[in-house]
């Protein structure tokens, strides 16, 4: 694999490759703008960004905390696939630059026109990054990446249309539409990367039995899903459409049940894995009921697979990423354990607590806001120094 030259890296740490600066700003991001809604539910504080608070908290979860990290670990992750060096020095400063714009344009009075162009320049130039390594090793089992990434700027633009419109079924539409690509990227993602790192903690070096039609057909149905939603198929309650979330739940848990060991429940960075992927199959189950007619209450499956998979998946990723581009052992102390499972008991209390008392929205708010604290005490300074083993990254 090639590696930049010694003495090409930048002077910090922080800025030789994509995870640094984005799991960072991405994991402070997310705990402030948690605590800054939960405040909001609370009646404690009413700060006033362009659009609204729910408008701002849709968007920003997503395309500003998610984006981030899905950015970092691309842009980290393709230097891997190509051997060719990521991005990194200026050009990373300038593309973090531009994200935190992004996050200041909701909360500084801009024309509505810049505002857009603020924010949705992020993803199209993240897709540039990741696309010019790879079509330049014609990488092509990398370019459904390329392509995920390009629609899920897409998605964000017919949401800032949306707010631009003042139309807040396009804004619903385009965040939906967004989140679940998300899901269809941790879907692939997840299908690479799960199953190995699972038999490789656990001494199995053998390679994962091949299963690609049942990656083919998780992938193709999860792209199914966000076009439902972004076409407004998924708007109401749709026989058709519990249909293909309920095909997607039977092929997402058969995975599961195709990657478990018993033995990854000894090791924080599996289980931590595992039980986040199955908060996908979850959510799917949910959509398939409350489109076959069944009496949920929708936020409850939105939030199964924001808090659960999501922010769940993202924790246990940036945690074992960190360590890994860090040269570091794959171990993590007791409090990112528990850092993991407050991130569950967080999507449990919003899940499921909520149904029954507010109580749960406050408990959901207090859990994330921890494990996110446990995340960066223990993170940050790894993310700041240079790798353990000397080596450039």
């Amino acid at each position: 694999m090639l590696v930049q030259p010694i003495d090409s890296r930048p002077r910090q740490a922080v800025w030789g490759l994509g995870f640094r600066p984005f799991f960072l700003g991405g994991s402070v991001f997310a705990l402030l703008a948690v605590l800054l809604w939960a405040g909001v539910l609370a009646g404690v504080i009413a700060p006033s960004p362009a659009g609204g608070m729910l408008a701002w908290h849709r968007h920003e979860m997503l395309y500003g905390f998610a984006a981030a990290i899905v950015a970092g670990f691309l842009l980290t992750a393709v230097q891997n696939w190509s051997g060719i060096p990521g991005l990194h020095g200026r050009a990373l400063q300038g593309l973090l630059l531009l994200w935190l714009l992004g996050r200041a344009s909701w909360f500084v009075a801009l024309p509505g026109g810049l505002l857009v162009v603020i924010e949705g320049s992020f993803l199209p130039l993240v897709a540039l990054a990741l696309a010019r390594p790879i079509v330049q090793r014609r990488l092509r089992n990398n370019y459904p990446i390329v392509g995920l990434v390009l629609l899920i700027a897409a998605c964000q633009w017919l949401s800032l249309a949306g707010w631009l419109r003042q139309d807040e079924l396009w804004q619903r539409r385009g965040v939906f539409a967004g989140l679940w690509l998300v899901a269809a990227m941790m879907t692939m993602l997840g299908g690479r990367v799960i199953p190995f790192f699972t038999r490789r903690a656990l001494g199995n070096m053998a390679p994962a039995p091949a299963r690609p039609w049942l990656d083919r057909a998780c992938l193709l149905l999860s792209v199914a899903v966000p076009l439902a939603f972004a076409s407004g198929l998924a708007d109401t309650p749709n026989i058709g459409v519990a249909l293909l979330f309920g095909a997607l739940f039977a092929l997402q848990a058969t995975r599961l049940v195709h990657w478990h060991d018993r033995g990854l429940w000894r090791v924080p960075l599996l289980w931590s894995l595992h039980l986040a992927y199955a908060w996908i199959a979850i959510a799917c189950l949910g959509m398939a009921l409350w489109h076959a007619g069944v009496a949920l209450n929708p936020s409850l499956v939105t939030h199964a697979l924001t808090v659960g998979a999501m922010s769940g998946l993202i924790l246990a990723m940036m945690a074992r990423v960190s360590l890994g581009h860090t040269g570091r052992p794959l171990q993590v102390p007791t409090r990112i354990a528990w850092a993991f499972a407050l991130m569950q008991l967080a999507t449990l209390a919003r899940v499921v607590l909520a149904v029954f008392t507010p109580l749960g929205l406050s408990l959901a708010a207090l859990c994330w806001s921890l494990a996110l604290l446990l995340f960066l005490q223990h993170y940050l300074p790894i993310l700041l120094q240079p790798r353990a083993d000397g080596m450039p990254g």
